[in-house]
């Protein structure tokens, strides 16, 4: 508009795009534009002659060619004979060629002359979805326009419109379910919609639509995502059957459940429902639904469910066997919130207190639930001997004023620094305690040394996350979530085996590993491999302190004026020879 207004006309454009979204539809109204009886002007009046004509196809100064159709050289000769007519009605000859990216390289080298020295009343449109075909040297002389695709919610606004001017019925889901398919493509968009009204009359049911479009039922999207939350592997292994029993496609599925489980993430960090209008396409009915269902999990949690969906989607297509991989999908899905020794129970969550200490194996009883701020001067804590389990603050209260003597009272013990997990902070009412390191029951540096001298291909991924302690037969190490690749790694079934079989050995008992993803609110601590560094350093320092307190040592340091530089063990044998 600001170039026919300004009269700083290009002699030729190129309009880019994929297909749909109104590349000749904008060429032609140009065309209006530039031979309008009030123009040149950016607003067409479409009344006058030249308008009608160029909107009806008829007029003699708008030539539409279809680059598919004329591919050759000699097509192209024509228009340069062609070109030097001048305009009978409007002040430029306008020249559409559609798909241009069909013209074979012969018709290309003969337009690049008259490209770059048209008659002034000339003007070149070219239209391709392949912008890539389109020859470097016909690139430069053009203005190059890319079209975007059509955003749902315009789709959507369309569709509305033409179902409201042609009297049609039909649900907002089944116009969200329309503006999906077409991919951003308005011609698609109509086209199905054209489509469907042919296959159920003026009242287009959901049902129908989603026959005739070929896609998944939502209903079965939804019962696999409500078996997931609620972690019923019976409900959602019976979803998947009725899924392949009416034929439908498990990789389109999968791609659904992705898809919705991305609304899902969405709905939980995004607070406001005006916010979610422009970030999720639906209708506001299933807004509310993913709201409400999105209150049940944590952001952390969808996010390794979004993992293994995604994970499933990529190995759907290379598998020989669809269902199972799909099936194993949603029980890992489902086991990977299944987590028995930390989960309560909700008879359980509402008798207990908002905060629970971790356990301490051996030393003074947790203090009561009512944190006094009585100073510790002359108060002496009772003892209490060790715990295996924690127990509830009421009963810990008890406990304490039946022991401790009349009319004294005690600050509660300061508790051991110790990251939270994501499980912990699932449980609203009460967190899971971090688990405790036992030396009695697993010996973590030996396990440590071990994978570094005979499994290096474990060993770099194990290092980079930390040893949070054992609890319950579980062994949990957390990873940052930068770390989010040595996490991955670890979790492979056969170094989970490798890992799983040593801590048995050294604690004696069977155990299981449990990795997790430790929240941003976290307290920094050091990684494995900070800690071996630090306690190397510490070695260095004692072999230092116990080089230069030797008498040779010394006395070799006192004649040479030298400095101790560096200090290292040496065997048996070394020393020796």
């Amino acid at each position: 508009m600001n170039a026919v207004s300004t009269k700083r006309i290009a002699h030729a454009y190129l309009f880019s795009g994929t297909r749909g979204v109104g590349k000749t539809t904008v060429a032609r109204i140009l065309a209006k534009a530039l031979n309008c009886e009030q123009g040149p002007t950016g607003h067409p009046c479409n009344h006058c002659a030249n308008c009608l004509e160029i909107a009806q196809g008829s007029s003699a100064d708008v030539v539409e060619i279809d680059g598919a159709s004329n591919t050759s050289v000699d097509d192209v000769r024509e228009i340069r004979e062609n070109i030097k007519f001048m305009p009978f009605r409007g002040q430029y000859r306008v020249y559409i060629i559609d798909e241009v990216h069909m013209l074979s390289n012969s018709a290309f080298n003969a337009l690049l002359k008259t490209l770059e020295e048209p008659p002034a009343h000339v003007v070149f449109i070219f239209a391709t979805t392949e912008i890539h075909k389109i020859p470097a040297t016909i690139l430069s002389r053009c203005q190059h326009y890319n079209f975007r695709r059509i955003a749902q919610v315009e789709l959507v606004e369309r569709l509305r419109h033409v179902a409201k001017e042609e009297r049609l019925t039909i649900e907002d889901r089944s116009l969200f379910a329309l503006a999906r398919a077409s991919e951003g493509s308005m011609r698609d968009a109509l086209s199905l919609l054209d489509q469907a009204v042919s296959f159920g009359g003026k009242t287009v049911r959901h049902q129908d639509l989603e026959l005739l479009l070929g896609a998944v039922p939502h209903e079965l999207v939804q019962g696999l995502i409500k078996a997931v939350l609620a972690r019923n592997s019976p409900m959602a292994l019976g979803t998947l059957a009725s899924l392949l029993d009416q034929g439908y496609d498990l990789r389109t599925f999968c791609a659904e459940v992705v898809e919705q489980i991305r609304n899902l993430l969405v709905a939980s960090v995004v607070p406001t429902s005006s916010q979610l209008d422009s970030l999720i396409d639906a209708s506001h009915e299933d807004i509310q639904q993913l709201t409400e269902d999105a209150k049940t999990l944590t952001p952390d949690e969808l996010q390794g469910l979004l993992t293994i969906f995604l994970q499933t989607e990529e190995s759907l297509r290379l598998s020989a066997h669809p269902r199972f991989v799909m099936e194993a999908a949603a029980i890992r899905a489902i086991r990977s919130l299944h987590r028995p020794a930390d989960v309560v129970s909700s008879s359980q969550t509402s008798s207990l207190p908002a905060e629970r200490k971790p356990p301490i194996p051996s030393g003074p009883a947790p203090a009561s639930s009512d944190r006094s701020s009585a100073p510790a001067s002359g108060l002496s804590p009772v003892p209490a001997p060790p715990t295996d389990s924690p127990a509830s603050s009421d009963h810990s209260s008890t406990t304490t004023t039946q022991q401790s003597p009349p009319l004294q009272r005690r600050t509660p013990p300061r508790q051991p620094d110790r990251p939270r997990t994501q499980e912990a902070e699932r449980a609203v009412s009460v967190p899971a305690s971090p688990p405790v390191d036992d030396p009695q029951q697993l010996n973590w540096e030996a396990v440590q040394e071990e994978i570094a001298a005979s499994f290096p291909n474990i060993a770099p991924f194990l290092e980079v996350g930390r040893y949070l302690g054992i609890k319950d037969g579980a062994v949990t190490i957390g990873f940052a979530k930068h770390n989010n690749l040595a996490r991955t790694r670890l979790e492979k079934e056969e170094n989970l085996r490798t890992l799983t079989q040593l801590c048995e050995r050294h604690a004696g008992r069977p155990v299981r590993i449990r990795i997790i993803e430790l929240a941003d609110t976290d307290p920094p601590g050091p990684t494995m491999a900070q800690l071996r560094a630090a306690k190397e350093q510490d070695q260095r320092l004692v072999l230092f302190e116990r080089a230069r307190a030797n008498p040779m040592v010394k006395q070799a340091i006192e004649i040479f004026g030298v400095k101790l530089a560096e200090v290292r063990q040496v065997s048996t044998k070394e020393a020796t020879e």
